[in-house]
């Protein structure tokens, strides 16, 4: 599988979580893998600041994961200079070809696509759906931490996100931000095939006018979105993990002894309960991890056939597993 890791040399948690979160998931596959002697791989594509853009779906790949990133959604935006930049200065030669791996993933009911943050804003520039607007003073700058999202009624009738809605109190979920910029809707009316799944939410927890989550294709079988974008941080889970993965980099000296301060910081608020730890593990779970262990089972599965290689592998076992975790005593789910 590929993950178009949109960092642009940034340091950052996302990349190593997402690479940690199929890791799990393959380490559940291990018999299977054994079995039909294969062997899975993640490969990292330096999308923004080398233009390495992966190959369209095919033999090799079929399953594309895309991270979160600094700067402005448009690169040509990246002056380093302007508001919201972050100091970045981008070449946006690798957007058009980026497009054009999107299109293929779209026309392949095969593949997959599951976008976090920064690429959940490329994906709507792709869309031509949304534009990005900085955060202003008016709503407090950047969003950081946990934050509210809002279902749409899209979201309550979708065969996947409802079973998610029936676990939430006012069709307010939790999630993990950590952006400058809200996606604005261009229009009412959205791409055919394109469903609203989030908003932000305004304090009052009404829908605000942000776009969160997106689907845009959906599995033939019907349930499970098989091209998702969200502009939270899924891959932002486990109070340890992420210490463990900081304190990885700190000893790989990837990253400054402040920034792993900074971060120990954030990760304290985030999880500063297990009842906001379980609702962030809610949302992991529907907008990334359910759907990545789906589509990657499916991967497994299908190259294990082309090998002759029978077993017992069922994706659709995912659709089955689902998590209750909107009660804090119920738990995290595995």
């Amino acid at each position: 599988m590929a993950i178009l890791d949109m960092n642009h040399n940034w340091p950052n948690l996302g990349h190593d979580s997402l690479v940690k979160a199929v890791g799990e998931i393959v380490l559940d596959l291990e018999p299977f893998l054994e079995q039909a002697g294969l062997a899975a791989r993640v490969l990292s594509y330096d999308v923004r600041s080398r233009g390495m853009i992966p190959e369209p779906p095919g033999a090799r790949l079929r399953l594309y994961i895309g991270t979160g990133g600094p700067g402005h959604i448009d690169p040509r935006r990246n002056d380093g200079a302007s508001e919201g930049t972050q100091g970045i200065v981008e070449d946006p030669s690798w957007e058009a070809p980026l497009f054009r791996l999107f299109d293929a993933v779209r026309a392949d009911e095969t593949a997959a696509l599951l976008a976090v943050c920064h690429t959940f804003g490329v994906v709507c520039r792709w869309l031509d759906l949304a534009r990005p607007v900085l955060r202003g003073p008016g709503k407090g700058g950047k969003s950081i931490g946990v934050r509210v999202n809002v279902l749409a009624p899209e979201a309550e009738r979708h065969p996947w996100f409802s079973r998610l809605a029936g676990q939430l109190r006012g069709g307010c979920l939790s999630v993990v931000d950590s952006r400058l910029f809200d996606l604005i809707p261009v229009s009412d009316a959205f791409p055919p095939g394109v469903v609203p799944i989030g908003y932000e939410a305004r304090p009052d927890g009404t829908r605000g006018d942000a776009i969160t989550m997106i689907e845009v294709a959906r599995d033939r079988g019907g349930t499970m979105p098989r091209m998702i974008a969200v502009n939270h941080h899924p891959e932002i889970r486990d109070r340890e993990m992420q210490r463990a993965l900081l304190e990885r980099k700190l000893a790989r000296s990837e990253v400054s002894a402040e920034w792993v301060e900074e971060r120990n910081r954030i990760i304290a608020d985030v999880f500063r309960s297990r009842e906001s730890e379980a609702r962030v593990m809610l949302a992991s779970y529907f907008t990334l991890l359910g759907p990545l262990r789906f589509h990657l089972y499916r991967q497994v599965r299908l190259r294990g056939a082309a090998l002759g290689v029978a077993g017992d592998l069922d994706e659709e076992r995912v659709l089955g597993s689902i998590p209750v975790v909107a009660d804090p005593d119920a738990g995290l789910p595995a």
